[in-house]
C-alpha cells in the first residue's frame, strides 16, 4: 500500500521530497487559513511570519497536492517533513478527493490547531498583509510564500479565496512584487 501526503502550504509548490506520484487533490471539513505563525522558516521568533494551517469548517473544501510516496524511502521523507513541519504541526489522516468526492485513499496532513504556542487565529485580512510583508526568515520572504501558494493553486485551477485576498492586499500595498 502507498502513503500519500496532501499539501495545502509550501508543499504545493515546493515539496523537496520525492515521490512516485502527484496530483492535485481536495480534502473536505477543512478551510485553508493564514492563522499559523512561522518563527523558523518564513518569519523569526523576534518578527514572525504568518503561513497556512486547517481549520474544521463544515461544507468545506480545501484543495491541494497529493504525493505518492516510495514505500522505500518513507521513513526518511516523514523525519524531514516532521522537521519542516516541527513549530506546531501534527500529523492527521485524512481523506483524499482526487476530483470524484472522498474515497477510499487517506493522506497523511499537518495541521497546527490552536493549542499549539505559534497560533495566531484569525486577524484582517489588512493585518495578515502586513505581518507578512514585513516577514523574512531562513526559507526567505513571507511574501513570496503567499504569491507562490497563489499562483499554484491558480495554474490548478483551485484559487482559493483566503490566499487571493491576502496577495491582492499585498499587491495593493507594493509588497508582492518583492515575492
Amino acid at each position: 500500500m502507498t502513503d500519500w501526503v496532501f499539501g495545502y502550504g509550501s508543499l504545493v509548490w515546493r515539496p523537496a521530497f520525492p515521490y512516485l506520484e502527484r496530483r492535485p487533490a481536495a480534502i473536505h471539513g477543512w478551510l485553508r487559513r493564514f492563522w499559523q505563525a512561522s518563527t523558523d522558516h518564513r518569519g523569526t521568533p523576534e518578527a514572525p511570519g504568518r503561513v497556512v494551517t486547517l481549520t474544521e469548517e463544515p461544507g468545506a473544501v480545501t484543495w491541494g497536492t497529493a504525493y505518492a510516496l516510495d514505500p522505500a524511502q518513507r521513513e526518511r521523507i516523514l523525519a524531514e517533513l516532521d522537521h519542516r513541519e516541527k513549530d506546531g504541526y501534527l500529523r492527521l489522516h485524512l481523506p483524499l478527493d482526487f476530483g470524484d468526492g472522498p474515497g477510499d485513499i487517506s493522506a497523511l496532513v499537518y495541521v497546527a490547531g490552536p493549542d499549539n504556542l505559534n497560533y495566531l487565529g484569525p486577524a484582517s485580512v489588512s493585518a495578515m498583509a502586513e505581518q507578512v510583508g514585513g516577514a523574512v526568515g531562513p526559507s526567505g520572504a513571507n511574501v513570496e510564500y503567499v504569491v507562490r501558494l497563489a499562483e499554484a493553486l491558480r495554474a490548478m485551477g483551485r484559487p482559493d479565496p483566503h490566499v487571493e485576498a491576502i496577495e491582492a492586499r499585498l499587491e495593493a500595498t507594493g509588497e508582492a512584487k518583492d515575492g
